[in-house]
């Protein structure tokens, strides 16, 4: 399923532009809570919100977003994989995980995959604005209680 509309529209009805997020998780709710934690800020617009991991890599080729936000495990989708796939297709947003795995080797791998940015679900509130900032000044970030 995609939730959301084109950065172009969102910018004819006369928004100030601003950076657009891709996000996808094959959890509702916590599309949900991502997105109202985003709309709040002014200086982002969620331009879809996927929770069909197989979708991910078309829907960024058709609205190109400045930031991608991928859950690991999206059932039979690893967001690690489609990290790969979005970099082999020329993709030059960043990318950034939001998951529940809070182990060295996904890091890496998310890492390795072309990610910007790690954040664990547990510390979303509190790290997912400062990493989406980080990665936007071109710095990566990963959650601090991952750091050890």
């Amino acid at each position: 399923m995609v939730r959301g509309r084109s950065r172009k529209s969102a910018l004819q009805e006369g928004s100030v532009q601003s950076t657009s997020i891709l996000l996808s998780d094959d959890n509702s709710a916590v599309l949900d809570q991502v997105g109202k934690l985003l709309r709040k800020e002014k200086q982002y617009t969620v331009v879809a919100a996927i929770s069909d991991g197989k979708i991910v890599v078309r829907e960024y080729l058709r609205l190109t977003p400045d930031v991608v936000i991928l859950d690991i495990s999206m059932g039979k989708v690893s967001g690690i994989d489609i990290a790969r796939e979005l970099r082999d297709s020329g993709c030059h947003a960043k990318i950034i995980f939001l998951t529940v795995h809070e182990d060295s080797d996904y890091v890496n791998a998310g890492m390795g995959a072309g990610g910007s940015a790690y954040v664990v679900k547990s510390r979303l509130s509190q790290d997912l604005l400062s990493a989406i900032k980080a990665v936007l000044s071109n710095k990566f970030f990963v959650s601090p209680t991952l750091l050890y």
